[in-house]
C-alpha cells in the first residue's frame, strides 16, 4: 500500500456532504484493503468514527494511521472472522471501546480461480467460511446488540454479481448466493426491529483482489462490461455508503448491482477461457 493511493481514495468525489455520519460509528470488516479500505475512508470522511477489521494488523494499522493523520477518527482491530466466537469477541471489544456500531458493512473474504471440477473440498470449505460464514455471523451478532439495546441498525453486504455465471469461482458463487438468501429471509425478519439489510454486486474492480488471476484471465477483463474498464474501489465505496446513509432507510432486502453493465453483456472467465469457448464450432 502506498501513501498515493491512499490520498486518491481520500481525495475522490463524494456525493454525500461531509457530516452526514457524524455522531455514528461505522464497523467495515475488511477494510484494509480493496473496497472494504475505500469504504471505511469514506466514511471517515463522512464524519464516522470506524473500526476497521481483517486479518492482517499491520494493514489496519496502515489505513488506521493515514486517516488519523486526516483528524479523523479510526480503530483496527485484526480477528478471524470465520470463527464465530471470535466475532462475538470483536463486538465486545468494539462496544467496550469505541460504542455499538449503527452501521455494518461486510467486505471480508476472498477466493481463488480454479475450474469447478478440480476444487478439493478444502479449496471449496475455505471459500464457503470465508465468503458466507463470516458474513453471516457478523450479520447476526450486530442484529442481536441491536435488538437488545433496543435500536436499529444497518448492515450492508458485498457480494458478487450472481445473475450470471462466473466461471473459475463456483466456490465464491456459492457463498454469495447463500448471502443473498439470507439477507432476503432476515430483511423481513428484522424489519421489526428497525434493522436493515442490504448487498452491493460490485462487478470487475481494479483492487489488489486482481492480483490471483492468471495472465489469460486479465488479458480478458476488458471484455467484462461495455464500458471496457474495470470499476474503482470508490465507485462500489459510495454505493456502501450510500445503502448505509438516511436516504435508503426504505430500502431492505435489495441487491444494488454496481458493475457497468457488465451482467447485461460481459464475460469473466477467472480461471482463463477454454479453448471450446475461444474458437466457433461447425
Amino acid at each position: 500500500m502506498t501513501a498515493d493511493l491512499l490520498e486518491a481514495l481520500w481525495a475522490a468525489p463524494t456525493a454525500f456532504r461531509t457530516d452526514l455520519f457524524q455522531n455514528r460509528i461505522a464497523l467495515v470488516c475488511g477494510g484494509g484493503s480493496g473496497i472494504g479500505r475505500a469504504t471505511a475512508l469514506t466514511f471517515a470522511r463522512l464524519g464516522a468514527t470506524v473500526v476497521i477489521t481483517g486479518r492482517s494488523q499491520d494493514k489496519l494499522d496502515a489505513v488506521v494511521a493515514f486517516a488519523r493523520g486526516k483528524g479523523t477518527t479510526m480503530h483496527g482491530m485484526a480477528t478471524q472472522l470465520r470463527e464465530h466466537d471470535n466475532v462475538v469477541a470483536l463486538f465486545e471489544r468494539i462496544e467496550a471501546e469505541v460504542g455499538m456500531p449503527d452501521v455494518v458493512v461486510n467486505s471480508a473474504g476472498g477466493q481463488f480461480p480454479q475450474n469447478a471440477i478440480d476444487m478439493s473440498p478444502k479449496g471449496w470449505n475455505a471459500v464457503i467460511s470465508n465468503n458466507l460464514n463470516n458474513s453471516w455471523f457478523v450479520m447476526q451478532r450486530a442484529a442481536q446488540r441491536w435488538r437488545d439495546l433496543q435500536r436499529g441498525g444497518s448492515i450492508v453486504n458485498v457480494i458478487v454479481v450472481l445473475e450470471r455465471g462466473m466461471p473459475g469461482v463456483a466456490h465464491t458463487q456459492a457463498a454469495r448466493a447463500g448471502i443473498v438468501g439470507a439477507m432476503r429471509t432476515v430483511a423481513v425478519e428484522w424489519a421489526p426491529l428497525g434493522i436493515r439489510v442490504n448487498a452491493v454486486a460490485p462487478g470487475l474492480t481494479a483492487s489488489e483482489g486482481l492480483d490471483v488471476y492468471p495472465p489469460e484471465a486479465v488479458a480478458e477483463f476488458p471484455l467484462a462490461n461495455p464500458f471496457k474498464r474495470p470499476g474503482t474501489p470508490m465507485e462500489i465505496a459510495e454505493a456502501c455508503v450510500y445503502l448505509s446513509s438516511p436516504s435508503a432507510s426504505f430500502i431492505t432486502g435489495e441487491t444494488l448491482t454496481v458493475d457497468g453493465g457488465g451482467k447485461l453483456w460481459g464475460e469473466l472467465w477467472l480461471a482463463g477461457r477454454p479453448e471450446w469457448y475461444r474458437t466457433p464450432t461447425a
